[in-house]
């Protein structure tokens, strides 16, 4: 299939009638094709189809259909369908009444086109594009940015699901590509064990017959990839992708030694980070945070929050589950800049915040991260009076440290640790072990105070960050981060963000960028059509509620 791009015509005259007779009020996406056009252009995507060969349906409408797919959260067959018997869509899309459209199929080959040639980022940054040139999003203004969970396409698994499933998956892998192969290796007991789907119902109930099962996949396991590794397997099967599946949870939940085969117990596994949750999603990891815990993504969403201004979605990054907010800031930046659109003003929760963080973006980007940074949890900040580290003054040229009784400290070593450089401060045994306000200060029973403390430009940083928010403006300004929780609402509740679609992070990644279009599209309209938000919901019983004094 080619590309031979070609102007956008006009939207048809009888298609012009009809939608304006049939929507006489408006229409969110007549409004939308009569002020921003047709949003992408073939040239957009000229580098993801060939010169030659039988010419394509226009990817501009393809991209523009994908869009609208999401923003209603439909099916490709039920996208499809809109395409055919729609007449907003029409509009929209700049076709005859009696256009059939397409068949379903193509929306899924124009998303493997996508990521095959890396342009799922086009169905974000033209829309940007097209709103830069209408003055609707600028660089240099305020945005703010926050992340959460997605769920994969999977099932949750236990560890004996896991194994079990993993060998089934490698087995159904093979059967498609080596069948006769598989056919003359595979004992008849396999057929028995993984035939049908691992399920935990099915599993052995006792602990000693459960331990054996494992064993027994185990010994399945290993025996299956030796078998892959001798003369008469076919070639580079063993690294078909649920093989490889299978390779990494045997490492990770089995220990081999020369003749034993040993299931690890639950505290002998690596971390979590480096385990594979299923065979069909072998990307999606397993997190606990806040007391909550799930399988699968995360999604940052950054968008603009200037007063009186369209709030726009302006990036999207995606990544696996155990990823932490803090090692994302920095790629958001630098996205944000490539794009033309750094913000002067970054609104962020303290998970994206740390000293390093802080000042690579005023130094290199020209941004002000505005953000409380990460919480002390030290039993001093969390008891009132005590002395957490703040309480203590520091002259940078002396090398030395304050305490609040006014004791001067006696060490200060430099050198780095885990984290990064570090200052290690230790106060006189003496002066400690006589002080009327030890209890306040340390929980030893004969050890001076020590304080671990960063480097001076990372520890003012960090205090010129939660001295900000100490003052009335700071605060004023950063509540404006607030809002972002709200888009990850309408996200979730109104365009599937909470679930993949898909296996896989890239593919989950062109889901959230579409979505991202697709609330921009929303957003969009509504400006247009000058609708203002709607009113916080307030349920009947709570409008009852006495005013107060």
């Amino acid at each position: 299939m080619s590309l031979k791009p070609g102007p956008i015509h006009p939207v048809p005259e009888e298609t012009i009638r009809v939608a304006r007779a049939a929507f006489p009020s408006g229409n969110l996406y007549l409004t939308l094709r009569d002020t921003l056009g047709s949003i992408f252009d073939d040239e957009d995507f000229i580098c993801l189809f060939p010169k030659d060969g039988q010419p394509g349906l226009p990817p501009w409408r393809l991209a523009l259909v994908t869009v609208l797919q999401f923003r209603e959260n439909l099916p490709d067959r039920q996208a499809a369908e809109a395409v055919r018997a729609r007449i907003d869509w029409k509009y929209l899309l700049g076709m005859e009444l009696t256009d059939a459209g397409f068949d379903f199929s193509v929306l899924s080959e124009f998303r493997a086109r996508l990521l095959q040639g890396g342009g799922e980022a086009v169905l974000l940054e033209k829309m940007l594009d097209r709103c830069r040139s209408l003055g609707l999003v600028k660089a240099r203004g305020t945005q703010r940015t926050d992340a959460t969970r997605v769920l994969a396409a999977i099932r949750v698994l236990n560890r004996l699901e896991l194994v079990g499933e993993t060998m089934r998956a490698a087995l159904n892998e093979l059967a498609t590509v080596a069948p006769d192969w598989l056919r003359g290796v595979a004992p008849v007991e396999w057929y028995q064990r993984y035939s049908r789907r691992v399920e935990g119902y099915r599993l052995p109930e006792t602990q000693e017959k459960r331990a054996a099962y494992a064993q027994t996949v185990g010994e399945d396991g290993f025996r299956l990839l030796d078998l892959l590794q001798g003369p008469a397997a076919p070639f580079r099967v063993d690294w078909l992708p649920r093989v490889e599946a299978l390779r990494r949870v045997l490492e990770r939940h089995y220990q081999r030694l020369e003749n034993q085969i040993r299931f690890k117990a639950n505290g002998e596994l690596p971390p979590a980070a480096e385990g594979i949750e299923s065979p069909y999603d072998p990307e999606a990891r397993f997190r606990s945070r806040h007391e909550i815990t799930w399988t699968g993504y995360q999604v940052h969403l950054s968008e603009t929050c200037d007063p009186d201004a369209v709030h726009l979605i302006t990036h999207v990054e995606t990544t696996q589950a155990t990823v932490h907010e803090s090692q994302k800031t920095e790629a958001i930046h630098q996205a944000l800049a490539d794009k033309a659109l750094p913000p002067e003003q970054h609104l962020v929760d303290a998970a994206y915040v740390d000293a390093e963080v802080l000042i690579s973006s005023r130094e290199q980007f020209g941004i002000s991260l505005v953000g409380p940074g990460r919480v002390d949890i030290s039993w001093q900040a969390r008891t009132e009076g005590a002395y957490h580290r703040y309480c203590f003054s520091i002259d940078w040229e002396q090398k030395q440290m304050r305490c609040p009784q006014g004791n001067q400290s006696k060490v200060w070593q430099e050198g780095p640790d885990r984290y990064g450089p570090r200052i290690l401060v230790t106060f006189d045994p003496e002066d400690c072990r006589n002080c009327p306000a030890r209890s306040l200060c340390t929980r030893t029973k004969d050890q001076p105070r020590r304080l671990r403390i960063q480097p001076r430009h990372q520890y003012e940083a960090l205090q010129a960050a939660r001295q900000l928010l100490t003052t009335e403006a700071g605060r004023k300004l950063y509540n404006a981060r607030a809002g972002v929780e709200g888009t990850i609402s309408q996200g979730v509740r109104s365009f599937g963000l909470r679930h993949s679609r898909y296996w896989g992070l890239a593919k989950t990644h062109l889901q959230h960028l579409a979505t991202a279009a697709a609330i921009n599209l929303d957003r969009l309209g509504a400006w247009f059509e000058e609708r203002p938000l709607a009113k916080t919901r307030i349920s009947r019983f709570a409008s009852l509620a006495p005013l107060a004094a």
